[in-house]
């Protein structure tokens, strides 16, 4: 079902879809449960189908022509992941021109995507990776190729093939004498606002331990696991985070002997349930409270079972961020995997020697000597933090660093730079969704009417106002937040302020913007008429509004 179909071929697709699943249904006499499990989950299929249709008709705004000319103001993106070219789609959309600067080339397309391994995957539904509405997934759960795919044809679809730089790291931001930001040098060109969209997820991490150099076997990255040969192997899995399952995950699909994971602390793993993922996002407290003893407890009762010895005892999970798998607690009940809470202390000829701790006793603690023999280690250990030091310093100033900002995103000094998924630490939801949207167009309000252009006083005051409401949080404030709080900030971010009324369908949904681009063009009249400047004479790194 492309954005390019019509009704009628996508109702035949949906018949053609129909006729398909009911020859491979399994026999409702003979299996009962499993016919209606099938039954539902083709009817959420059917229904997720009809629903990508729609929103791309409804919602993704329309791709320049060739001979349209895109105005300013201009927005500078730094990063071509899915954030950067998400927020470019988006403005592209909406008639403002952009230019995207990328440090890696062409094949960096896609941010960490374009990194990971073949066979990685989509953790959570694909429900809930809607990072553009014109996206169209076949299934719920896509891999690598099938992202990078989405992402590409996002790139060409609003011409952003001519408007990526790549190969060209942004190293400074800075103003011209007029106000207007610079990347690098002017030779790159001007812009009116700025979108960091670096992620934060950068080059593999790669730690050196005690002892690597007398491993007589391959030690790989988690990432670099394509075309590894592991059938029949022993596979040693250092780090207990989200690579290393995906680590596990490949292990298993090509056939090693045993898996063991080495982790130094438990970690929250959640099922890959699209309905339970949801629910726990709709903490709008974004914080861990009395009542998450509820979900902790269903949690280790009907998901952890026999496991619970897994489950973290010193952290809520409205705390960190959660493993979303099912297979993984499959594979450790089977005997194929082995999850081993301990330190490492050195690398031996032939495998590594670990102190094994009990569930409570902290890192470093007291435990047992053990020796874990693999033919190959795998170090899991995640990504270095791309830096956002070509930022101007002030965007650093204490107590408002990065995560501690407007929205999370917005530096209070500057309105005009948005750092859109680049901040956050831990979260229950996604960050390939449809924030990416509104977070790009809040940005493109505040450039254009000044009047919803928040003052450095009260950006500081909101960020205030959440650290008072999360003072009771057992993480920072923005350290931690689930997606209907951010959604929540979204509502309140655009309701406090009488003069961002009029943006609303705007900002939520990307309709609408020629009515509140007329009321400003109103308003430029008045303030002309009163001897004051145009908005678009105006600094548009300068708010005054609340």
């Amino acid at each position: 079902m492309s954005p390019q179909q019509t009704v009628p071929e996508v109702l035949y697709e949906v018949r053609s879809g129909f006729q398909s699943k009911v020859k491979t249904l399994d026999n409702p006499v003979r299996h009962p449960l499993l016919f209606i499990y099938e039954i539902i989950q083709w009817q959420f299929q059917l229904f997720f189908n009809v629903f990508q249709w729609f929103a791309d008709k409804l919602f993704s705004p329309s791709p320049p022509g060739p001979s349209t000319r895109l105005g300013r103001p201009k927005i500078a993106i730094i990063g071509a992941g899915i954030t950067g070219v998400t927020s470019a789609a988006h403005c592209i959309g909406h008639g403002f021109d952009v230019v995207i600067f990328e440090a890696g080339g062409k094949n960096s397309l896609g941010g960490i995507w374009s990194k990971v391994n073949n066979t990685s995957s989509l953790q959570i539904h694909s429900f809930m990776y809607r990072f553009h509405p014109s996206v169209k997934w076949q299934h719920g759960y896509p891999d690598r190729q099938q992202i990078i795919s989405q992402v590409r044809q996002l790139w060409e679809r609003y011409g952003l093939d001519t408007r990526t730089k790549f190969n060209t790291k942004v190293e400074k931001v800075y103003k011209d004498e007029k106000g207007r930001w610079v990347i690098n040098n002017p030779a790159n060109g001007r812009f009116e606002g700025v979108i960091a969209a670096v992620g934060t997820c950068g080059d593999p991490k790669m730690p050196r331990m005690d002892g690597m150099d007398k491993f007589k076997n391959p030690i790989y990255h988690s990432s670099q696991l394509t075309g590894v040969d592991a059938k029949g192997k022993s596979m040693i899995i250092i780090g207990g985070g989200a690579s290393a399952v995906e680590a596990l995950e490949y292990a298993s699909e090509e056939g090693a002997s045993k898996i063991y994971i080495l982790s130094r602390s438990d970690k929250w793993i959640i099922p890959r349930n699209w309905v339970i993922d949801i629910l726990l996002s709709l903490n709008i407290w974004g914080q861990e409270t009395m009542l998450s003893v509820i979900p902790e407890a269903l949690l280790k009762k009907f998901f952890y079972r026999d496991l619970q010895d897994l489950a973290p005892s010193d952290k809520g999970i409205f705390m960190d961020t959660p493993m979303v798998n099912s297979d993984v607690m499959d594979k450790l009940r089977s005997g194929q995997a082995e999850w081993i809470r301990c330190d490492i202390e050195t690398f031996t000829e032939n495998g590594v020697l670990v102190n094994k701790r009990d569930k409570g006793v902290p890192k470093g603690g007291p435990g047992k000597q053990v020796h874990i023999a693999g033919d190959m280690v795998v170090m899991a250990t995640g990504y270095k933090r791309p830096s956002l030091s070509f930022l101007p310093d002030d965007c650093f100033k204490e107590p408002y660093g990065p995560p501690n900002w407007y929205l999370q995103t917005f530096p209070p000094q500057h309105p005009s730079i948005s750092a859109i998924n680049c901040t956050y630490l831990s979260a229950i939801g996604t960050v390939g969704n449809w924030h990416i949207g509104i977070y790009t167009r809040i940005l493109l309000m505040f450039l254009v009417d000044p009047l919803t252009r928040p003052s450095t006083f009260w950006m500081e005051r909101w960020i205030d106002m959440t650290k008072l409401l999360k003072a009771t949080a057992p993480t920072g404030a923005f350290d931690f937040f689930t997606y209907l709080e951010l959604i929540w900030w979204f509502v309140f971010c655009v309701t406090i302020n009488p003069f961002r009324w009029k943006w609303v369908t705007f900002v939520f949904f990307g309709l609408g913007f020629a009515l509140p681009k007329h009321v400003v063009t109103a308003e430029d009249q008045i303030r002309n008429g009163m001897g004051f400047a145009e908005a678009d004479e105006e600094g548009r790194d300068v708010g005054k509004s609340f």
